[in-house]
């Protein structure tokens, strides 16, 4: 099919979709992107889409592998988060990071696509993440600059306080949870200023811990999810090493129909 519209999404496993857990998706993931697109898609089938994100993916690599891949698509709209691995890194220089982003959002916008950035998430409320807090306010002040010069549209994940809950979070504690993402979906839309019908989830009531079970599931997840994390990094091996991208070209989604 031939789409006159084409939306593609750029980045890691935030817009490739990790949490979001999807057994007939390609990679088994669905993910905000995805929901974004059956919306689009649902309200005018001229709209294709192509997914290039893959997890684990550091800023020079979505900017090297992605935006020519993106470009050659022809796109009317993308969005792309990129940086959130680099900034964990132990060492990164911001600056000049930001300078080779501000490169590639300035192509994509030369190109005529319409472009969505994303600020970083305040990670305040994690024991682990929260020191990057520091890093990622300053990656976000140089998103808003960049959006500024090049005319891109931001969705302020920083400012969405409703994260700060943990029923939007996956067990891993470092991806959105389903709920998560569909809110972000939710989100997304409404910068740019699309209808959606997406209904945002009814969130269970977590029931509160004691001490000594807090501390046990604490060390659950240290043992499942921080213990390898950490591991890959020293190895200096990705949890996408292997992955290709689950929507190469544009494409309708599989839960979106033709005619829907």
């Amino acid at each position: 099919m031939t789409f006159t519209q084409r939306y593609v999404a750029l980045g890691d496993s935030f817009t490739e979709g990790v949490g979001d857990d999807d057994p007939g998706s390609p990679n088994g993931v669905r993910g905000w992107a995805d929901r974004v697109a059956e919306q689009l898609i649902r309200a005018d089938p001229t709209w294709g889409f192509a997914n290039l994100a893959i997890r684990g993916k550091k800023m020079r690599q979505i900017l090297d592998d992605q935006i020519d891949a993106a470009l050659a698509l022809e796109p009317n709209l993308v969005t792309l988060y990129a940086g959130a691995n680099d900034i964990l890194r132990p060492r990164i220089d911001i600056d000049h990071l930001m300078s080779q982003y501000d490169d590639g959002i300035r192509r994509l916008r030369e190109a005529g696509a319409d472009v969505v950035l994303f600020t970083g998430f305040d990670a305040s409320a994690s024991a682990v993440f929260g020191t990057t807090r520091g890093r990622t306010a300053i990656y976000n002040e140089w998103v808003r600059e960049i959006a500024d010069r090049r005319g891109a549209t931001i969705v302020d994940y920083w400012r969405m306080r409703e994260f700060q809950d943990w029923s939007y979070w996956g067990v891993d504690r470092m991806h959105m949870s389903t709920a998560g993402h569909t809110l972000m979906a939710a989100r997304v839309l409404e910068a740019i200023n699309a209808s959606h019908r997406i209904d945002l989830p009814e969130l269970a009531a977590r029931p509160a811990l004691r001490r000594l079970e807090q501390l046990q599931a604490d060390a659950q997840w240290a043992r499942e999810y921080l213990t390898p994390w950490v591991g890959r990094r020293l190895r200096r091996v990705s949890s996408g090493d292997g992955l290709s991208a689950k929507y190469p070209r544009p494409v309708h989604p599989r839960r979106v129909s033709v005619d829907a």
